[in-house]
């Protein structure tokens, strides 16, 4: 009798129990909304963007509170790869690490005594991370403040990369290093709303998942949470 292959594992995504992000159900998608039209994700219009910012109100700035711990401030680097059709560049933490351990991220962390500013921690994480030179990278400038429930106060710092930069992971932080198209996520249409209950505190946030294709193998790259935040108070600057 053959034997069956086994069963596929999967990283826990959440500290809480009997809890799993990917098999919630979603409320709903916001399909409603407008994408952001590919003119304006191209370098020149992300410049223009920053250099003269909009009147605008981001969606999301605090998460409700679950971890009792020290507010600490941290920074990430939103590097937006400037290939034909842009894309994000993201990272998936290795499983052993104390907070959102497996979840997909951007690159960054814990603000460093010496670090001049936010974005100085942010090129100086994302070396450190997955070895991106700085040489390769322009900050535009920032996004509001994120506070997650876990008690990072993030600031995110959204940056051009030219390509010809060279990735190497450290391995005791990153599992894996990988690209979204840009365009897939300023679009509402892959945004959704999820919801969950636990210890009587009704906590909500959203979704991007993304189907990576390589050769005859599909990832699901499930991106959530703070990242997924951040980014769509990135989609509401860029749509305002």
């Amino acid at each position: 009798m053959p034997t069956k292959p086994p069963l596929p594992t999967f990283t826990p995504l959440s500290k809480l129990p009997n809890f799993d992000p990917r098999h919630n159900l979603a409320l709903g998608v916001d399909s409603h909304l407008p994408a952001v039209s590919p003119s304006q994700l191209q370098p020149n219009a992300l410049r223009q963007r920053f250099r003269q910012p909009p009147v605008w109100t981001p969606e999301l700035l605090t998460e409700k509170k679950y971890a009792e711990r020290a507010s600490m401030l941290a920074s990430v680097l939103v590097p937006i790869v400037m290939r034909e059709r842009p894309t994000v560049l993201l990272t998936e933490r290795t499983a052993h690490l104390s907070t959102h351990s497996g979840q997909i991220a951007f690159p960054g962390g814990k603000v460093d005594p010496d670090d001049a500013d936010a974005a100085a921690t942010a090129l100086r994480e994302a070396q450190e991370e997955v070895g991106l030179d700085p040489q390769f990278v322009q900050v535009l400038g920032n996004l509001p403040v994120y506070v997650t429930g876990s008690a990072f106060i993030i600031t995110p710092v959204v940056a051009l990369v030219r390509p010809g930069f060279a990735i190497t992971p450290n391995t005791n932080e990153v599992a894996d290093v990988f690209e979204v198209p840009l365009d897939f996520l300023m679009n509402p249409a892959n945004h959704q709303r999820h919801a969950f209950e636990w210890d009587g505190v009704r906590r909500e946030w959203f979704a991007m998942p993304y189907q990576e294709r390589q050769a005859h193998q599909t990832t699901e790259r499930f991106i959530w949470g703070a990242t997924a935040g951040m980014l769509r108070n990135f989609y509401r600057f860029l749509v305002a």
